[in-house]
């Protein structure tokens, strides 16, 4: 247990352009998840037509007609240009934690990655709000229902990226220290439990096999399915209430 060590995302070298820009494993990671999704766009409208003429054409189109009535049941009819940006976010986000089945370091286990999304995201909202309502009832909205709550409702607006960089960036990261610690107590328990054996066999892992996939199906594969899923529906219903706050 001694041997645990949980760090961040690894410096792989720094660019020597001022105090040095490093580059790290979050952004070759996150370039790697971009270019994936890339790819997989192009198989899947590879040869399309009017009538779906093959199984890829048949997915696309049913991914898409998912995350339109995503966005127009949570955000309304007139909302469906958002329709790429939301697919974007659910892409992004379950691709990056889906990194961590194939050994590789999570972009979504790095909080600048989280903060840099919430930001974008908030600045949207804010652009909506301002576009919807004016910049006057945009910032008259911050003295509602009456002026002494100012004060609050500034705090609850900037508390808005904050909540969803961290309720995002928590459970990823979580999940991957859990994991850790289980995977390093189980070759602990059976060092003690199996280490009698004779040879080879006492300083095999046995206890590792099996039970850490579990939890990976977890941590891994349903909980980063479920983040980016929640991430998504946060911004579509920000978004959605900044647009008809006045309606």
């Amino acid at each position: 247990m001694d041997n645990i060590n949980i760090t961040g995302a690894k410096i792989y070298f720094t660019i020597p352009v001022g105090d040095g820009i490093p580059v790290t494993e979050t952004q070759v990671n996150s370039w790697i998840v971009i270019l994936a999704i890339f790819i997989l766009c192009l198989v899947l409208t590879r040869g399309i037509a009017v009538r779906p003429a093959s199984k890829r054409q048949l997915v696309a189109e049913w991914i898409v007609e998912q995350v339109e009535n995503l966005v127009r049941q949570n955000m309304g009819e007139e909302f469906l240009s958002w329709s790429p940006f939301i697919c974007a976010i659910l892409g992004l986000s379950a691709f990056s934690s889906l990194t961590a089945l194939l050994g590789m370091y999570p972009p979504t286990a790095d909080l600048n990655t989280i903060a840099g999304w919430s930001v974008l995201v908030f600045s949207l909202i804010t652009f909506y709000k301002i576009k919807t309502n004016g910049f006057l009832g945009y910032l008259k909205g911050y003295t509602e229902p009456i002026k002494i709550f100012t004060p609050f409702n500034i705090l609850s607006e900037l508390g808005t990226p904050i909540s969803m960089t961290f309720r995002h960036f928590g459970n990823v990261v979580s999940g991957v220290v859990i994991s850790t610690l289980v995977y390093a107590g189980l070759a602990s328990l059976s060092t003690l439990l199996l280490g009698w054996l004779p040879g080879l066999l006492g300083k095999i892992p046995f206890l590792q096999v099996g039970i850490p996939a579990v939890l990976s199906i977890y941590f891994d594969l349903f909980s980063s399915c479920m983040q980016a899923f929640i991430f998504a529906m946060l911004t579509m219903l920000y978004i959605g209430s900044a647009a008809k706050a006045d309606n």
